[in-house]
């Protein structure tokens, strides 16, 4: 039987106790499995990827890799939860409760990622495996290094305002470090490095949105399926319609980026022979299983008589995106193709 509930202004208050909600045994595996197949492609991710190319592999890339999916994941969780807690206050019937943060610990994984990345940078984009190997004034003489620093700084000024009163505020600071990451992308040296900025800048957020939206949202849901099961569904198909725009940005962001770096003669040979070529090519299939999964999802929302099922296949969906974002920060960590 479904709690009653008293209305405050447009969101249902709980007025007795739910019914419990089912053990996160299941979520917890599967983000343990994320994990560890997020870490292995880090680790063996650029030898696979150069494996018969001719190319030399960037020394530690798979620091590199493992460390910049922890920065993505960062700001793609905190991100979702400033978007999804958006979201909620605009489903008519809300029920009160949220799910317990998670935007703090995010914030500290990203500044402890971004602070080794710092310190690569401080070692001339090398390891350091001791203190001399590091010149740390580097950092405020480079540009990465700046970009790093800037980073690290965003991170904890993030995690400071999660803890406030606005929450929402730490949109600012992710702001800068998607910046901070646009800029990082293209160096000066390269042909219209503004252009390639704006590119990769629209693509971060686009996809930290989708990424980090659609966790909370499932989250948010789960939640508040023992209190109001239509303010659910209603939230999950507010975060559907805007996830088809976010695609529709990925895609024409991704195929610009793309073109930049691969002209349109070299594209199909370079997918194959190229250590970036193929990374890109896994995550393009990556991101179709993902839309396919979110179409399903919209399908089931649509015309399911339980508009609920369809968070079946966006937790598959999450699962993906979640492999697709370790496969992105290897592509960061390859070299880049030289165009023909």
């Amino acid at each position: 039987m479904r709690p009653s509930t008293t209305t405050t202004g447009d969101r249902a208050v709980p007025a007795a106790t739910p019914a419990p909600v089912r053990s996160g045994a299941g979520r917890s595996v599967a983000l343990l499995v994320l994990f560890t197949v997020a870490t292995v492609i880090a680790l063996v991710g650029p030898q696979a990827a150069l494996h018969g190319t001719g190319e030399a592999a960037a020394p530690g890339a798979h620091w590199v890799t493992l460390l910049r999916w922890l920065l993505f994941a960062a700001v793609s969780v905190q991100v979702g939860e400033v978007i999804a807690a958006w979201l909620a206050r605009r489903v008519p019937r809300a029920p009160a409760p949220l799910p317990r943060g998670w935007s703090t610990s995010a914030a500290l994984v990203g500044a402890l990622a971004a602070m080794g990345l710092a310190l690569i940078v401080a070692a001339g984009n090398l390891v350091p495996y001791r203190l001399a190997d590091m010149d740390l004034s580097d950092l405020y003489r480079t540009r990465d290094g700046l970009l790093a620093l800037l980073s690290v700084d965003a991170f904890l000024v993030a995690a400071l305002l999660a803890r406030s009163r606005r929450p929402a505020a730490q949109a600012l600071p992710l702001a800068a470090i998607a910046v901070a990451e646009a800029l990082r992308a293209h160096p000066t040296t390269e042909d219209g490095p503004l252009l390639g900025s704006a590119l990769t800048l629209v693509h971060f957020i686009c996809a930290a949105l989708w990424v980090g939206g659609l966790l909370h949202v499932l989250r948010m849901v789960r939640l508040w399926r023992a209190w109001e099961p239509a303010a659910g569904a209603e939230l999950l198909a507010r975060y559907a319609r805007g996830a088809a725009g976010l695609l529709i940005a990925l895609t024409v962001t991704g195929v610009c980026s793309t073109l930049r770096r691969m002209p349109p003669g070299t594209v199909l040979d370079q997918l194959t022979s190229t250590a970036y070529g193929r990374t890109l090519l896994v995550k393009l299939l990556l991101v179709a299983v993902a839309s396919v999964l979110a179409l399903c999802a919209r399908r089931r929302l649509r015309h399911a008589a339980d508009p609920l099922t369809a968070c079946t296949p966006a937790r598959f969906e999450v699962l993906t995106l979640g492999l697709t974002v370790a496969v992105t920060a290897l592509l960061t960590a390859l070299p880049v193709p030289i165009r023909w």
